[in-house]
């Protein structure tokens, strides 16, 4: 048991056993941090084209909205304005075969 354990004078201590290791180790540590940032900002990049994807969507379908209520509007006054036409060349049809009718009725009495 002699010597075990003692250093003689001038004599360095060896560096702890995985000194070489742990190095190693921190220089993977810096890699993997350096790299879950660049997934971390990675991330937040994808999330914020999300959002504005979304937002994209929404002013989309917003807008195909807006134009089909404009067709809509647009279709209705269209049949109001064919209606209105409509109408009295109905009861100008009325009329004429109710003078049709009156001739008819002259014609056989003449």
């Amino acid at each position: 048991e002699e010597g075990v354990g003692t250093m003689m004078p001038g004599e360095t201590p060896p560096p702890p056993a995985g000194t070489a290791a742990a190095g190693r180790a921190c220089a993977s540590c810096g890699v993997l941090q350096q790299n879950m940032n660049e997934y971390v900002a990675a991330l937040i990049a994808l999330k914020q084209k999300i959002i504005d994807g979304d937002r994209l969507l929404t002013e989309y379908q917003q807008k195909c909205t807006d134009i089909l209520w404009l067709e809509i509007s647009a279709l209705r006054c269209q049949v109001e304005k064919m209606l209105q036409k409509i109408l009295p060349l109905e009861k100008c049809q009325e009329e004429l075969g109710s003078l049709k009718a009156e001739l008819e009725e002259k014609k056989v009495c003449l």
